[in-house]
């Protein structure tokens, strides 16, 4: 019997080809029929996920140098989506121009936002560029291969300037040299993994004095290593928190599902995200 090949997977990507996003997506699911549907906005991808248009969604969640990504923690939150996998990826930022063009051609410059914060240092040097904040650096190389005009500039990787026919003007003009983004790959269902050793969970907790420290201290006593925290604050309730936190474990290991049920007694709003496998490639450790 012939069987029919399987339809590639249709999967959500911040950007466009030749982002950072799109390196995640193609790092992570390699070796998989897959079909990226680019997004501009984070909201689009996650939507895109919880009305099943996508199998699955990629978009960035905190950078070693800027932090969380704030927008894309409430998304999460607000939307109601599912962890399901994590990837690193190292960022260089290269100022990206036209064939031709020389440095001292440039009058502006495109990129992310996060793109822009994370060269301050190098920009800085040059005052008198306006910049541009963008949907996201690969379509900022897009924007100005569109142009054709010598005088604008992209922020962007090596990738985006090969895909856009651009040339590489300066390399490596981030701040920071070892500069990681982490991305979550999200679903509109929860999965289970075998090998599942990472959780990401949101909560909060009892506006009281020491809640915070309770609360924590539930993985420190029993040797659960927190990896991340982040405080996003409460819509309609001022200086209370949502805290997503990730921390190192497996909801099938019986230890960590007794702490977490019972730290759960001890919060006003507990919900597990995710439970999935750590990014064994995670080289800024």
């Amino acid at each position: 019997m012939i069987h029919a090949p399987e339809e590639p997977m249709r999967i959500a990507c911040f950007g466009q080809a030749g982002s950072y996003t799109y390196e995640a997506m193609q790092d992570y699911f390699k070796g998989q029929a897959i079909t990226p549907v680019y997004a501009s906005h984070f909201e689009d991808v996650i939507e895109a996920v919880m009305t099943r248009e996508v199998r699955y969604g990629v978009v960035p969640i905190e950078n070693s140098s800027t932090g969380g990504i704030t927008e894309v923690y409430d998304l999460i939150h607000q939307f109601d989506c599912h962890v399901v996998g994590e990837k690193y990826v190292r960022v260089e930022h290269n100022l990206l121009g036209l064939p031709g063009a020389a440095l001292e051609d440039i009058r502006e410059v495109y990129s992310h936002p996060q793109g822009l914060d994370q060269c301050r240092g190098y920009l800085k040097r040059h005052g008198d560029w306006v910049l541009h904040p963008y949907f996201s650096t690969s379509q900022s190389a897009a924007k100005v291969q569109e142009t054709g005009d010598p005088h604008l500039a992209a922020i962007a990787n090596k990738t985006a300037a090969g895909l856009y026919g651009l040339e590489v003007l300066v390399p490596h003009i981030n701040d920071n040299t070892t500069n990681y983004t982490r991305f979550f790959i999200l679903a509109a269902q929860p999965e289970e993994r075998e090998t599942a050793d990472k959780i990401t969970l949101v909560l909060t907790v009892r506006h009281e004095p020491g809640a915070l420290y309770h609360v924590l201290g539930y993985f420190f006593y029993n040797s659960m290593n927190m990896t991340h925290l982040e405080s996003r604050p409460m819509k309609g309730r001022p200086f209370e928190y949502f805290f997503h936190i990730d921390v190192m474990g497996s909801l099938k290991d019986p230890v960590t599902y007794h702490v977490l049920h019972n730290l759960k007694d001890h919060c006003n709003y507990f919900k597990i995200l995710g439970n999935y496998i750590a990014d064994a490639r995670r080289e800024c450790t």
